[in-house]
Order: structure tokens, then C-alpha cells, then sequence
């Protein structure tokens, strides 16, 4: 058993740390003192998008953490709006400068979109093109289903290396990451501890937290750890990219220190089967520029 954070060898061969920290939600304010906690507490994936609004504060915490830039693995994602080939190689610029980085190691479509689905190609054309010049050095999408990724695929030359789509033991999306692992595409995990239950439940009296299921409380008092710690745990040993968000310094250090004990094959077995099909975030078939309107500024 590793006690360090694997690496996920991505489809081009670039590695990837398997445990990172989200900023989704994150305030401007908070996501400087919350980056620079996760990159002194050792984490090195941080991932951030143009629509967070706070790739600005990212860049300036790695700069402020000391620690070399070529050790922390960047990614941030490209929002819809800015979906279509110039456009996108356009924001990739903004997303760039607000970063201060000279390169990006992920770059991601942010969403598919299906009401213009010849945008969303073009802008991975676009990241096909960022690639190539070396100013990123892996590409991808989030939040893509099987179908959508077959569509991309007949019109592009890369395969995708990572898709970000929302995975908890409540949504566990065995299908989609069984497609994933036939095209070499890797899964992780947004909202990996089943947060987007509990701040965007579809039922407010039904809240459905994974965290307080008694499969993952009995394992967290056999262990000895939280019960945010044995899902995250689940997910590493899942082979899963996972990227949750804290904004307290206490927060973010217990949720990697996941790497000094191991779930058993049945005991990973028994969350698994937590699985309900149901999501929490919004399917990607309702997803566009109407019902979205972020405008990302310069």
C-alpha cells in the first residue's frame, strides 16, 4: 500500500496526481489561502475553471506557496460561451495570463453542448491546436456522456485524456467509466464526496449525503477516520482522479491524509453497491448558453 498520492498515467503519457483540491465555489478571497494550505499540506492538482471566476487568485497562490511550478499539476476548463475555434483559442489566452503560468498541464470543455454541438468541436479543435503547440500538455472534456464522446470522437483527432463528470457512492456511473476505460480516458471525480446532494439537493427534503450512509460510518469508526476520508479513499483505490473542494485549512489537510490505510475489495464492494443511478448536478442534456449566461470578463 502506497502512504503517497499515485499518479494516473494519462493517455499521452503525461502523469497526473490522483487526489487534488476543487475551487468550484470557491470566493476570490478564499481560494488564495485555500491553495497555497493544499500545495503546503502536499497536495499538487489544483483545478480550477474560467467560470469559477478565480483562476486569477490560483496563479497568484502557487507563486506565493513556493513550490515549483513544474510540481503543481494545473487544470482549468473552458466555459461555453467561449465555445467555436477562435474563440476558444482566445480564452485560453485570458485563462493564461489570469493564471501567470507560461503553460497549462490540463485544459478541459467545461460542458458539452448539445444545442451547438459544432461550437463545442470547435473549441476542442481549438485545444487540439493547444496541444500540439506545447501550451498545454494533456487535453479533455467534462461532463461528456458516452454518446457525446463517440460524436467528438468522429470529429477530432485526440482522445480525450481525463473527463471530469460527477461520481459519488450515491452515483457511482459504472457505464460511463466502462466506456472510459475501453478508450484509455480517465475519470474524475467532481464532487466526489456528494456534496452537490446536499447544496443542490433536487428534493431539499430529501437530502441524500453519502457521508452519513452507515456503510461509510461503520468504515469510518473501523478505521479510525472521517467518513469524508474512507470515500476518498474509495475513489483512489477505484482507480479515480478525485478533486474535492474545502476552503478550511483543517478541512483540506484531513482530506489527504487518505493514503495510510486500505479498504478491502469487499468493503469497497459495499459502497459501490450505494449506488442509486440518480445525479445530483444537472444532466449535460440541459445545458446551454440560455439557462447558463456566464460571461467570462478579461
Amino acid at each position: 500500500m502506497s502512504t503517497r498520492n499515485p499518479f494516473l498515467t494519462l493517455n499521452n503519457g503525461v502523469q497526473m496526481p490522483a487526489l487534488g483540491l476543487g475551487v468550484f465555489q470557491s470566493t476570490p478571497e478564499q481560494t488564495s489561502s485555500s491553495v497555497v494550505a493544499a500545495l503546503v499540506r502536499g497536495y499538487r492538482l489544483i483545478d480550477t475553471a474560467a467560470a469559477y471566476l478565480n483562476e486569477r487568485q490560483v496563479g497568484e497562490a502557487i507563486a506565493r506557496s513556493g513550490v515549483p511550478r513544474s510540481d503543481v499539476f494545473v487544470t482549468t476548463k473552458l466555459w461555453i460561451s467561449d465555445y467555436g475555434y477562435e474563440r476558444a483559442l482566445r480564452a485560453f489566452d485570458v485563462s493564461l495570463r489570469k493564471l501567470g503560468l507560461e503553460y497549462i498541464d490540463l485544459y478541459l470543455l467545461h460542458q458539452p453542448l448539445p444545442s451547438d454541438f459544432e461550437a463545442t468541436v470547435g473549441a476542442y479543435q481549438a485545444a487540439e491546436k493547444l496541444l500540439a503547440d506545447g501550451r498545454v500538455r494533456a487535453i479533455g472534456v467534462s461532463n461528456f456522456s458516452p454518446k457525446q464522446l463517440e460524436d467528438l470522437a468522429a470529429r477530432t483527432r485526440v482522445v480525450p485524456a481525463v473527463n471530469q463528470v460527477e461520481v459519488h457512492p450515491f452515483f457511482t456511473q459504472r457505464e460511463l467509466r466502462a466506456h472510459h476505460a475501453r478508450h484509455g480516458i480517465v475519470t474524475q471525480a467532481w464532487s466526489p464526496l456528494g456534496g452537490v446532494n446536499v447544496y443542490m439537493p433536487g428534493d431539499p427534503k430529501a437530502v441524500k449525503n453519502p457521508l452519513a450512509h452507515p456503510v461509510v460510518v461503520v468504515l469510518s469508526e473501523k478505521y479510525r477516520k472521517t467518513p469524508a476520508q474512507v470515500v476518498l479513499r474509495w475513489h483512489v483505490q477505484s482507480g479515480l482522479s478525485a478533486i474535492p473542494k474545502s476552503v478550511r485549512p483543517e478541512r483540506i489537510a484531513e482530506n489527504f491524509d487518505v493514503f495510510d490505510f486500505a479498504l478491502t475489495a469487499e468493503e469497497g464492494a459495499a459502497i459501490d453497491a450505494l449506488d442509486t443511478g440518480v445525479r445530483g448536478g444537472p444532466p449535460a442534456e440541459v445545458v446551454d448558453s440560455m439557462r447558463f449566461s456566464i460571461s467570462i470578463p478579461d
